[in-house]
């Protein structure tokens, strides 16, 4: 019941600010200046969980642009860490010719300008452990450093899965509202989960087929997609829709 009403919600919430900025009574511009940063809580305390931890998240991007995508980023905490490194795309960085790859200390699990984050991985352990280094060399190597196109990428989320790709024990199945994620300058590939195989034009049009991601086929960015694996439909704007996920390994 509570899965239901939480997609229930998800999809009258998108039909509804649909609704209201095409008649012009809603604005979702903010004011990213004073959005919270909070942790929503999803995240071990370092303090307390000695054990390494990665995990990746997703949260709706600032202003407009949430309704139709999301931003993600990986986080680890190698075995006694005080702290967690956090691995992201951050596009304004390219205004100033540095490297759009952000790595840094930071709350994993904060809030995106506010948008809540949702939890795509959970490894905990010796499984943790054994991918941070993996996850590490993978964003270093990433081909497209100084190059930020909201859409159709590369992006934040084209980043993500080059990660996921060089990483596929992550077992990530991307949201469809992660715009980028099938961004790529070779047209047959690994889907990003890893496995499988993907087909894409420039993340412009992509087919994709694999035992993480079930089958999507990419129109213009839009993600439409079965999981009969996971079950979820999979539709733009809306995102997911099907049972709450078991992440823990």
């Amino acid at each position: 019941m509570g899965s239901a009403t939480k997609t229930g919600r998800k999809v009258l919430a998108a039909i509804l600010c649909l609704f209201a900025l095409a008649a012009g009574c809603a604005s979702l511009r903010g004011d990213w200046r004073t959005a919270s940063r909070e942790s929503v809580g999803s995240a071990p305390d370092p303090a307390v969980m000695r054990e390494a931890v990665v995990q990746v998240y997703a949260a709706r991007t600032v202003g407009w642009r949430g309704l139709f995508g999301v931003h993600t980023w990986v986080a680890v905490k190698p075995a006694g860490a005080s702290a967690y490194t956090v691995y992201e795309v951050i596009g304004w960085r390219a205004r100033w010719n540095d490297s759009v790859v952000a790595i840094r200390e930071r709350t994993p699990d904060a809030r995106w300008f506010g948008a809540e984050p949702e939890l795509l991985a959970d490894k905990r352990g010796e499984a943790a452990q054994a991918l941070i280094a993996r996850i590490d060399a993978a964003a270093r190597a990433y081909p497209w450093k100084g190059e930020y196109t909201i859409w159709p990428g590369p992006n934040s989320n084209t980043f993500t899965a080059w990660i996921t790709r060089a990483v596929p024990e992550l077992q990530i199945d991307l949201p469809p509202t992660a715009i980028g994620k099938d961004y790529n300058r070779t047209v047959f590939d690994s889907a990003p989960s890893g496995g499988g195989a993907q087909a894409s034009i420039a993340g412009l049009l992509a087919l994709t087929a694999s035992g993480v991601e079930g089958i999507e086929l990419n129109l213009l960015g839009l993600t439409f997609g079965l999981n009969p694996f996971d079950p979820a439909l999979k539709l733009p704007l809306v995102g997911r829709i099907g049972p709450e996920r078991i992440l823990r390994n």
